[in-house]
């Protein structure tokens, strides 16, 4: 996949001047909040490189979001499949992580309808899912905005340490046949 596009931002691969700004991201206390750690420099510029390598391999993955108007690079929106040991593998999960200037603009929520289309229309997922400590509010408000339903099946993530409050996380579903009669 080239590009997406929505109203307000383009879903694209990375480009190497997207590093800077996402150590930023990846380094800053409030969008970090519920991550069990902050992220070095050399930390975050493996993960861009990893994720562009999913990408390159699968042709999907968490793509980087730039704001059309700015031509910022503003963070990634897309889809993962976990590689970690989770309660309901395998899963593709939808995710995103935006950098705080652009918070409260519906940008994730924008971006990641645009994600679950490609995941239900081209890739013909039967279902996506997305996971979140329980006191994420802002996430899980996206994911209500996405049509994604509370499977009410919480489950402590092994990503993170043990004695975390972080630990205890949610999990929201949604099917292709959910997604397509919200958006037909």
């Amino acid at each position: 996949m080239e590009s997406m596009t929505t109203e307000r931002l383009i879903l694209r691969s990375w480009k190497d001047s997207d590093y800077l700004p996402f150590f930023k991201i990846n380094s800053d206390p409030d969008v970090m909040e519920f991550f069990p750690e902050l992220l070095s420099h050399e930390e975050s510029d493996e993960m861009a490189t990893e994720i562009q390598r999913r990408i390159n391999k699968n042709g999907w993955g968490f793509w980087a979001v730039e704001e059309k108007k700015s031509q910022m690079f503003i963070g990634f929106v897309g889809l993962n499949q976990p590689t970690y040991k989770l309660p309901f593998n395998p899963c593709i999960e939808v995710g995103w992580r935006l950098s705080k200037k652009f918070w409260g603009l519906g940008y994730a929520t924008e971006a990641a309808k645009s994600a679950l289309g490609y995941a239900f229309d081209i890739l013909l997922l039967n279902k996506v899912v997305a996971f979140t400590p329980v006191s994420n509010k802002r996430s899980r408000a996206v994911m209500g905005r996405l049509g994604m339903i509370d499977s009410r099946k919480n489950f402590s993530h092994p990503q993170v340490p043990v004695n975390s409050k972080l630990k205890e996380h949610v999990l929201y579903k949604i099917t292709r046949e959910q997604w397509q009669s919200s958006n037909t």
